[in-house]
């Protein structure tokens, strides 16, 4: 398992009225935090991209069960339980400055060649960064 945390203040125009984060926001923090997880290993979606392979999200849930404030500081813990293939499975949890579970998501995305188009397996670079993570 691996698991990466990032820190992001709310900014005022990510809220609405009530000062409450804009439901839409959460999965742009998913994406800030994988990408910091990511580039925490020595990957970059730049260096995959300019290998040829792109990493498209299929799917995408988020459970809200508290609000994120206008000028809170929100820790995003994003977890691998698996060992991607073809496929990589994030998960998020979202905490207040309290400390408090706030948000859950999990986005998946796929490998896919540029060139062709089609499913492929994760680059063996990157195979390489995850593998001592997982048994």
């Amino acid at each position: 398992m691996f698991e990466h945390t990032t820190k992001l203040r709310v900014r005022y125009g990510e809220t609405d009225q009530m000062g409450y984060m804009y439901y839409g926001n959460y999965a742009e923090f998913y994406e800030v935090a994988r990408v910091e997880m990511l580039r925490s290993l020595g990957q970059s979606y730049k260096q995959m991209e300019e290998s040829g392979v792109m990493m498209p999200v299929i799917e995408l849930h988020c459970k809200y069960l508290k609000p994120a404030l206008y000028d809170e500081e929100i820790s995003i813990r994003v977890i691998l339980e698996e060992m991607p293939r073809a496929r990589m499975n994030f998960k998020y949890e979202l905490y207040n400055e309290k400390n408090e579970l706030i948000n859950t998501g999990e986005t998946l995305l796929v490998f896919v060649n540029m060139k062709t188009q089609r499913l492929c397996f994760m680059p063996k670079e990157f195979t390489a960064k995850l593998k001592p993570y997982f048994k």
